[in-house]
């Protein structure tokens, strides 16, 4: 059995406190800590972390991109199997534990969110994989020379977008297998990316604008 994180006792509690261990739909081999509503665990992150303006909790959803990019990493093993995989901006960990489940050697789950941090152990341990985490912000470091870099929903803002395709382009250079899962957001730049493979995702309206978000798996050019 992997053990329980070791993190503040109560931001552990505070998760399992306001989550339910749920299976994204697209990925139903997976469980993890997630929201069943967007504006109480917002409330209740600022309430928990006790300032009025905190990341918003991205951890407790899983998101289209993210889905998609599991699904893909579970029916194409070879993509990140023996693998030194990178998953940035980890969020819950869901790509980050598919990554391990398809055969990945190590994963290093990277968020800035300390709470995304306890959520993606904790979903980890739910699952029985382990995985390292930080919650250094990686884009602004040298490339870390990992064999598979994941993103999943990164691209959402145009100053973030812009340094997340340039750390890609980095990795890619130094050899790094570059695997993104995206809907094609605001500032998703397509024209970079080959598209692998494409699915349908069923999601929340209250955080998408449909019930079912058409989303693709793509790889850097």
């Amino acid at each position: 059995m992997i053990p329980m994180p070791t993190d503040k006792p109560g931001d552990i509690d505070f998760i399992i406190a306001n989550t339910r261990l749920l299976s994204p739909p697209h990925v139903p081999e997976i469980r993890l800590y997630l929201a069943e509503e967007s504006l109480p665990i917002w409330q209740k992150t600022e309430d928990q972390l006790g300032e009025m303006s905190v990341p918003p909790p991205f951890w407790a959803f899983a998101w289209a991109g993210g889905q998609a990019l599991a699904r893909y990493m579970l029916d194409n093993r070879h993509e990140v199997a023996d693998r030194n995989v990178l998953d940035l901006g980890t969020g819950s960990g869901l790509t980050a534990i598919a990554a391990m489940q398809a055969g990945a050697r190590s994963v290093l789950a990277a968020d800035v969110d300390p709470l995304a941090i306890v959520a993606a152990k904790l979903n980890a341990s739910a699952n029985g994989v382990r995985i390292a985490t930080t919650s250094d912000d990686l884009l602004d470091q040298p490339i870390a020379g990992h064999d598979a870099v994941l993103v999943g929903d990164l691209f959402y803002e145009r100053r973030l977008a812009d340094r997340v395709l340039a750390y890609l382009t980095k990795a890619q250079a130094a050899g790094g297998h570059i695997l993104v899962g995206d809907p094609q957001r605001s500032y998703f730049p397509a024209d970079r990316f080959v598209c692998l493979a494409e699915y349908e995702v069923q999601v929340t309206r209250e955080l998408e604008d449909s019930l079912v978000k058409r989303t693709a798996v793509w790889a850097l050019r």
